[in-house]
């Protein structure tokens, strides 16, 4: 089995301001949670505990995804060959559930609040809200950057850009409420919301299984690939292939190939050189592994179910 690890052209947020955003942002969801309960309790409002409930599952999924970050930069061993490098996908997955699992709380909660509307101490809603919006608001700029590069930071990021929308939903609940006596506009936002979330997390928590089962990547044809390597002399035959995704990083090729004759071991070196060439430019794979074969009776399927 010849393997290779030829390219890392790669762009990666910065390990330690990833780290440093993520323990801000940590900090300002505990502020923000332990004044909502206190507030929810005082005012007697459900729409704040609700906040409470939703900001204390960003604490949580904040902290997951830096306990992630740090694991991802620990070096491989001897035991653990990939070191932690699906630290980050395991991340977005909890974190996607957890979104979707908060959703149906507050679609709940936003169903009993219709079917019975209470009277709240607005005014303490209202400046609560805003300190929710004005820490979220800080938090989803810290992490704009890297969530478009990393699916874990992705999963923190919208944890926090929905917490500051229910915040902006509480706010303007309060508003409602406390110049027209509008109880009910509470609830129907707070279903709103509960809605997107489900749809932003379902959108990652499909991506990130994709990732953990192995599957091939969405923007792979497998057949192409196949076609590809077959185009160059002296290959026969391309069978048995394997193509996953490790993380946001690394696409692995695995592969046994055919040769039409008995070739030295330095002749397939410049062809395994090839093959790394051309997948990686023309398909982003970066990691190569090739079994040579010369008249060796397996099955020829492209795809081999071990």
């Amino acid at each position: 089995m010849a393997g290779t690890h030829p390219h890392s052209h790669h762009n990666h947020p910065h390990p330690d301001l990833k780290g440093r955003n993520l323990v801000i942002s940590i900090l300002l969801n505990v502020v923000i949670t332990v004044s909502q309960v206190i507030g929810g309790i005082i005012s007697g409002s459900l729409s704040l505990l609700s906040d409470a409930l939703h900001n204390f599952s960003d604490v949580l999924s904040l902290i997951i995804s830096y306990i992630a970050t740090l694991l991802s930069k620990k070096e491989a061993s001897t035991n653990k060959t990939f070191g932690y490098k699906r630290a980050e996908i395991i991340a977005a997955f909890v974190n996607a559930a957890t979104l979707i699992i908060v959703a149906i709380i507050l679609i709940k909660e936003a169903v009993e609040r219709f079917l019975e509307p209470q009277e709240i101490a607005s005014e303490l809603v209202i400046w609560l809200s805003l300190l929710g919006i004005l820490a979220n608001g800080f938090s989803v700029l810290l992490l704009k950057k890297d969530s478009d590069k990393n699916m874990n930071m992705k999963s923190a990021y919208l944890h926090l850009l929905t917490d500051m929308m229910a915040s902006v939903a509480v706010l303007v609940g309060g508003i409602l409420m406390k110049f027209f006596g509008m109880y009910w506009v509470d609830a129907a936002l707070t279903l709103a919301i509960a809605l997107y979330l489900i749809y932003m997390g379902y959108d990652l928590l499909k991506a990130s299984t994709k990732v953990l089962m192995l599957f091939t990547p969405e923007t792979i044809e497998v057949q192409q690939i196949v076609e590809a390597i077959g185009n160059i002399e002296p290959v026969k035959n391309v069978h048995h292939v394997h193509i996953w995704q490790l993380n946001e990083d690394e696409v692995h090729l695995e592969a046994h190939i055919d040769f039409k004759k008995d070739i030295k071991l330095s002749e397939f070196d410049v062809v395994l050189n090839q093959i790394e060439e051309e997948v990686y430019h023309n398909f982003g794979i970066n990691h190569v592994n090739i079994q040579p074969e010369f008249g060796k009776c397996d099955s020829k399927k492209v795809i081999v179910q071990d």
